[in-house]
């Protein structure tokens, strides 16, 4: 069993919740500082990457996200993506900054231009299918990097060790196998951490 956590500050926070909820996982949605102490793995959920990074200053989230990061696996969906990213597009800064990953914000135009499409991705045998809302994309990745899925050419998942990240919505659909996926991964690091203690 593990404690995943949503961050409950901006996005679609209930629906990563109801997609999380499987008999694998306790489910937490983190607005405290202090609730990140006993998660085992941490879900970033889309919304607008500005007003996300705000509100993680406003609530002095930055640092213990970073902490965070430093041991422990983290997804990030749409904005999520942004975040982890180290380097985006067009920023002199990184936001948490751990993905070794160049993001663009915004890449697939303005919110009337949302579209969904299937893809295919890695570890899934059926095509999934992306809801793209104001998406970034990957526009570049680092060494290390795992490749996922692309759409058009660009990349829009990745795994690059811990972190998980994609840049449509999993959420939005009735289909929770990213979110498996993630669940997945927070086992076997877990696991991992018990077999070096």
């Amino acid at each position: 069993m593990v404690k995943v956590g949503v961050l409950g500050l901006q996005g679609a926070i209930r629906e990563h919740v109801k997609a999380l909820e499987t008999k694998e996982a306790e489910i937490v949605v983190v607005k405290r500082i202090e609730q990140l102490d006993d998660l085992d793995g941490l879900v970033l959920p889309g919304g607008e990457s500005t007003t996300m990074r705000r509100l993680i200053n406003q609530y002095g989230f930055l640092e213990p996200l970073k902490a965070f990061a430093a041991e422990k696996p983290i997804f990030g969906t749409c904005a999520g993506l942004i975040l982890l990213a180290e380097r985006i597009d067009g920023m002199e800064e990184s936001h948490i900054g751990v993905m070794n990953v160049k993001a663009k914000r915004n890449a697939f135009g303005r919110q009337r231009e949302s579209f969904e499409a299937p893809l295919s991705v890695v570890g899934l045998e059926e095509p999934f299918i992306g809801v793209f809302i104001r998406a970034p994309y990957i526009e570049e990745v680092g060494e290390g990097v795992e490749v996922l899925a692309t759409f058009n050419d660009k990349v829009v998942a990745a795994r690059d060790g811990r972190f998980l990240a994609c840049a449509y919505h999993p959420e939005l659909t009735d289909d929770d196998r990213m979110h498996q996926l993630f669940i997945d991964m927070v086992l076997e690091f877990k696991k991992e951490g018990l077999a070096t203690e």
